[in-house]
């Protein structure tokens, strides 16, 4: 991750939360007040944001001590200690939502991913993302999916050429969409198209398009568009991707999986941070 945009993103999320001071904190203990404390696993889970849980603290108080028991990535039983703390009890209140929300955020998205690649292990197609992120989190999202054993799609706009159904409505048609690309200086980079029948699958695989996007189609016409496609370029499924729908795709020889639920409707794994 790039600490630099790191910093900056919780430094904003810790403004937002603390604002003018936690007047509850300050409160009721004085400023030189001790405490410690640990991070509680309330349910399975797979790890992942120690770094940002850690550096939440690193920018509000460098005296706070965050020891994690564990590494991102690893499979963590309900009921198992994630990591000590100790410090100054009014920082750590003052860190504590912002460093939670992220950690048990990024947690739940790894943890889920996990479950997509576990469900395809028997096939070659690989899981990966898309940017269907919570704004300002992408950078953590994606980072999160990784840790959970998928990949990662195009991180913006900025990454790949990827032409989609309003591109081509707009162009009036996929050979003229990418022949406009390739007419920009574009050509060293891959194409991919995505398309919504067979004759668009054809019409992908006329112009040269390197990956081809199946999207919302039927296992049936999946299974037929693999065929055609015949190894001439990468055939990626999209749309309606679903834990209970991974293994059929993958069956279906596909060689991408990619799903917007891995962070869109992710629920976020239960952590708890108890001080003493």
């Amino acid at each position: 991750m790039n600490k630099l945009a790191l910093d900056d993103l919780l430094r904003r999320s810790l403004l937002e939360d603390i604002g003018f001071g936690d007047i509850t904190s300050e409160a009721i203990f004085p400023e030189d007040h001790i405490s410690q404390g640990f991070l509680l696993a309330k349910q399975n889970l797979i790890l992942a944001g120690m770094q940002v849980f850690a550096q939440v603290f690193a920018l509000l108080d460098s005296q706070i001590q965050i020891n994690p028991c564990h590494a991102d990535g690893t499979a963590i039983p309900a009921g198992e200690k994630i990591a000590s703390l100790a410090g100054n009890t009014r920082s750590l209140l003052a860190g504590e939502r912002v460093a939670l929300n992220l950690l048990q955020r990024m947690s739940g998205i790894a943890t889920h991913t996990r479950r997509y690649v576990e469900a395809v292990k028997d096939f070659p197609a690989v899981i990966v993302d898309t940017r269907k992120t919570t704004p300002g989190l992408r950078m953590l999202e994606k980072y999160a999916v990784t840790v959970g054993g998928g990949k990662n799609h195009r991180y913006g706009l900025d990454s790949m050429v990827l032409i989609k159904d309003n591109h081509i409505q707009a162009a009036g048609g996929i050979a003229i969409a990418v022949q406009r690309v390739r007419s920009q200086g574009a050509f060293f980079r891959k194409i991919e198209v995505e398309v919504e029948d067979l004759q668009q699958v054809e019409e992908a695989l006329s112009v040269g398009a390197d990956i081809i996007m199946l999207d919302n189609m039927h296992i049936r016409m999946i299974e037929q568009a693999v065929k055609m496609v015949d190894g001439k370029a990468l055939v990626e499924v999209s749309g309606n991707v679903v834990l209970e729908r991974i293994a059929e795709l993958a069956a279906a020889g596909v060689d991408i999986i990619s799903s917007g639920e891995l962070t869109h409707s992710v629920k976020t794994a239960d952590i708890s941070m108890r001080l003493s």
